[in-house]
């Protein structure tokens, strides 16, 4: 500490994704494409849940909270980062980078835990199909979501208060396109071994048991599945199944790796387009996994328009 200039600071500069200047504008308009598609996916499935009642089963109320998760994950990282693209100037102030860190943990470990939900259900309705509405009952389900809130919001402002505690010195240039713990971590001045060691704990516990019991939970749907005579319906739930543990995959591993098990090989641009996967791509892909894919929800779309159709044309007769 004592070979560093010890100036508060009181907001930090994102130098955000390294893009040649000639490159610019096409990955702004690609980036703007991909947030309109999170916000319109994401918005289509929680609307269609809440007014079609054929959705209101355990399996889409987790599926609607995920897709609050992934819209709200988005609006944190998203905006700035294109403003930051548009604008010369890429500040952000001190507590709005703490206060961006913090959402984004409290959607990022939200969406893991509704990811174990989500799993849990699977196993329950595709395993014990006879006792899965005993099993997955209204108070199991709001318990379970309710649980994930408190546990993530313990979580976001666990790391956000330990963050607060730290000084930071002359340096304010952050090598990333958000307020991104780790890239904080290293512009730190004082002691970060708490930090550290909270993150590998906590962030292990946070991070890698919801991930290893999605992967059980997948285990034993698989054997499940390979029970059943039909090759056609094997063939479909692996292909469902496939899709979820290839996003699951793509979120927890990039997290995972670049949180858990830091290596002194991985380069700001890497770190980048880690942290690009999991904030951006897994948000903008969830709703095209997990239910534009499904038939229910292609139904449910089709009875809304439907009966906006027949509202239209009572309106119009009446007027």
């Amino acid at each position: 500490m004592s070979g560093k200039n010890q100036t508060a600071i009181f907001e930090f500069i994102l130098l955000g994704l390294p893009i040649d200047p000639e490159q610019r504008i096409l990955f702004y308009g690609l980036f703007l494409a991909m947030y309109i598609t999170t916000v319109l996916g994401n918005l289509v499935i929680i609307v269609l849940i809440r007014l079609d009642s054929h959705l209101h089963t355990p399996m889409y109320l987790f599926l609607s909270k995920l897709s609050f998760s992934d819209l709200c994950f988005s609006v944190v990282t998203m905006p700035k980062l294109l403003q930051n693209m548009q604008s010369q100037v890429s500040s952000i102030p001190y507590t709005g980078c703490l206060a961006q860190m913090y959402f984004s943990l409290f959607f990022g470990d939200l969406e893991s835990f509704l990811l174990v939900a989500m799993a849990y259900d699977r196993y329950v309705a595709i395993c014990f199909p006879l006792h899965y509405t005993t099993i997955m009952s209204p108070q199991l389900c709001f318990s379970l979501v309710a649980l994930s809130w408190v546990l993530t919001t313990f979580h976001a402002m666990l790391h956000t208060l330990l963050m607060a505690r730290l000084c930071f010195c002359a340096d304010n240039l952050i090598p990333h396109f958000f307020c991104d713990m780790s890239a904080l971590l290293k512009l730190a001045c004082s002691d970060t071994q708490v930090n550290e060691l909270v993150i590998f704990i906590i962030g292990g516990l946070v991070v890698v048991i919801p991930f290893l019991l999605i992967i059980m939970s997948y285990v034993r749907i698989t054997y499940s599945i390979l029970k059943i005579p039909s090759a056609r319906g094997i063939c479909k739930a692996f292909s469902t199944c496939g899709s979820h543990l290839s996003m699951v995959s793509l979120f927890f591993g990039t997290i995972i790796g670049l949180y858990l098990c830091p290596s002194a090989d991985h380069s700001t641009i890497k770190e980048t387009v880690m942290a690009m996967m999991y904030t951006v791509v897994t948000p903008m892909l969830n709703p095209f996994i997990y239910s534009l894919r499904n038939r229910d929800m292609k139904g449910a779309l089709g009875r809304v328009f439907c009966k906006r159709k027949i509202l239209s044309s009572l309106w119009e007769n009446i007027i």
